[in-house]
């Protein structure tokens, strides 16, 4: 059977303050007063029903990940008591559905991404389904075709064409978020994709990689799915790493006894880690500023301004190239070639000025 599963963990540091601790980025109203979370689970409705798509996320978010998605069983929540990257957070569930359904396929999905037409990515994940289904010894992830050469993200190296399945290919390696020149050498070449973090396997194909490269793992993973009772004994454990370090970029050097493919996706496609993703998202006015909440400005152009403070006004006069953002609790204001920074900033407020501001 097929299934989704969607990781809507972490924090969503570089985007404080809108994003805190307790409300990270994945469960905030972000796009048309929805959640990016919200989206995720209605873009899987167009490839399963709702009591096949789970959801990944931290233990103290299964309340608020409950009311927003109430077509999901309750019992399709998984929340994690800690933070234990991307590797667990894919490793656990396919676990617990291997042993619910030994032949399970799982679309693994995040709730970091805004995807546009769902009807195309719909499609597209119904191709990468299909390889899965076809070939026992294969993990595919999806591949977005880029449109520019992007050196926020990482990329993946396509091979040879997988006959009998539009748009699918042989991965030969990934590559991480490169500089410009080296990005726009992959955009020309047309051989690279951007890597969606996004991937489609047979459950039981990915837990025989974990057991063959990380054995320790494996058998965890393994208690902690016949055990769900010990999951505070046993997820904390866990040894950190992502699925790409973990598992991706190792089957695909030709470690394990799996091989990895790749599936196009011809989407509009935006990855929502920072502000500057956020502004793409939501558009700019004739001088360039990405606006959301109340805001004046004069002569002020290619600014990020978000209001997320009832009645209140963020005003700015002769100023550009910032991000402004305001909240009840904190305000940001930096320069925009500065945004990925901000993860060091949110540390020192930490420190400085307690916690609950972060």
């Amino acid at each position: 059977m097929r299934y989704v599963v969607i990781m809507a963990g972490g924090s969503g540091t570089r985007l404080w303050p809108l994003s805190r601790q307790g409300t990270p980025k994945q469960l905030l109203p972000l796009v048309g007063g929805k959640s990016l979370l919200r989206l995720a689970f209605e873009r899987s409705l167009a490839s399963v029903p709702a009591e096949r798509v789970w959801v990944v996320t931290g233990a103290a978010y299964a309340d608020v990940v409950a009311a927003q998605l109430p077509e999901l069983p309750a019992g399709n929540i998984l929340g994690e008591p800690v933070g234990r990257d991307s590797l667990n957070a894919v490793a656990w569930p396919a676990a617990v559905l291997h042993r619910l359904d030994p032949d399970a396929v799982i679309a693994q999905v995040s709730a970091d991404q805004v995807i546009e037409p769902v009807d195309v990515f719909a499609g597209c994940l119904g191709t990468a389904y299909a390889v899965a289904e076809a070939d026992p010894s294969v993990l595919v992830t999806l591949g977005v075709v880029p449109t520019s050469p992007h050196t926020g993200y990482g990329y993946l190296h396509r091979g040879a064409a997988l006959p009998g399945f539009e748009g699918a290919h042989a991965v030969l390696d990934f590559a991480e978020k490169p500089a410009r020149e080296v990005a726009e050498g992959y955009l020309a070449s047309g051989e690279y994709w951007w890597n969606s973090g996004m991937f489609v396997w047979r459950a039981a194909t990915l837990l025989e990689q974990l057991r063959l490269l990380l054995p320790a793992t494996h058998a965890s993973i393994t208690e902690l799915a016949e055990h769900p009772d010990r999951l505070a004994q046993i997820f904390p454990g866990l040894a950190r790493t992502s699925v790409d370090y973990g598992v991706m970029e190792p089957v695909s050097a030709g470690h394990g006894s799996a091989h990895v493919a790749a599936v196009a996706l011809p989407v509009s496609w935006r990855d929502v880690g920072g502000y500057q993703s956020l502004a793409e998202i939501l558009g700019t006015d004739a001088a360039g500023n990405a606006v959301s909440g109340l805001s004046v400005s004069i002569d002020a152009a290619d600014n990020v301004v978000v209001n997320d403070d009832d009645g209140s006004v963020v005003a700015l006069l002769g100023v550009s190239g910032l991000v402004v953002v305001r909240t009840p609790s904190a305000t940001l204001v930096a320069r925009a070639e500065d945004a990925e920074r901000i993860k060091e900033l949110v540390a020192a407020v930490t420190l400085q000025a307690g916690p609950q501001f972060a």
